[in-house]
């Protein structure tokens, strides 16, 4: 619960501090704006707020860890959806609109997390999961559209070092295998996602399947 609060608190607040110029440039996210991304994470909180709201009484048929489907490839930037969120994220033509939106609708997603009992059940995309599975997959999700954020904004603050090093052990766990020692936790999630290539001296004892597109 601490570390979904510490990742989302500090997402919104890098967010709040972006200057006018910052969300228009390219983000981690193929095909996406830095505004775009932002516009992503409104649809996110709304998310948690929907799944928190959403209890169920059967077994939990999913944890953190087999939350994620993997899929074939990396999004395109042309999935419907996808575009449904660039034309969104234009339509706010006064940039404080969109963090005022985020604050608002974060914000209460902050809070009903807080509130949540994390060994309560909730229901989402069809499948059950107890509260604090479902919201350590959201640690995930949170640190990499963190990294997604700053990709090309070195002057941004990157992601705290207890959600990296948390996301990267969620990430070995989906990958059935621990990426090597010498990669930082910030290289094991953009190598392991495929949000960069390995280099050559990086390829050698990285799990089988990298990279892992998560969805």
């Amino acid at each position: 619960m601490e570390l979904f609060t510490t990742a989302w608190t500090s997402l919104r607040s890098v967010v709040a501090d972006l200057a006018d110029d910052d969300l228009l440039r390219a983000s981690g996210c193929r095909g996406w704006l830095v505004r775009d991304l932002v516009c992503h994470l409104i649809t996110d909180a709304q998310d948690v707020l929907i799944t928190l709201a959403t209890p169920a009484e059967s077994e939990p048929t999913r944890n953190a860890v087999t939350y994620w489907d993997l899929a074939p490839a990396q999004p395109s930037g042309d999935d419907p959806l996808d575009a449904l969120t660039i034309r969104l994220a234009a339509a706010y033509h006064d940039p404080r609109l969109l963090k005022f939106h985020l604050d608002d609708v974060g914000s209460a997603a902050g809070r009903a997390a807080r509130l949540a009992d994390p060994q309560g059940r909730v229901e989402t995309k069809g499948e059950v999961l107890t509260v604090a599975d479902f919201l350590d997959a959201y640690v995930l999700e949170w640190t990499l559209h963190h990294l997604d954020l700053v990709a090309h904004l070195p002057h941004v603050p990157g992601p705290p070092g207890e959600t990296l090093a948390a996301s990267r052990h969620l990430l070995d766990r989906i990958a059935g295998t621990p990426f090597p020692a010498a990669l930082s936790d910030t290289d094991a999630l953009l190598v392991g996602t495929g949000r960069r290539a390995p280099t050559e001296s990086e390829l050698d004892g990285l799990p089988a399947g990298v990279p892992l597109v998560l969805g």
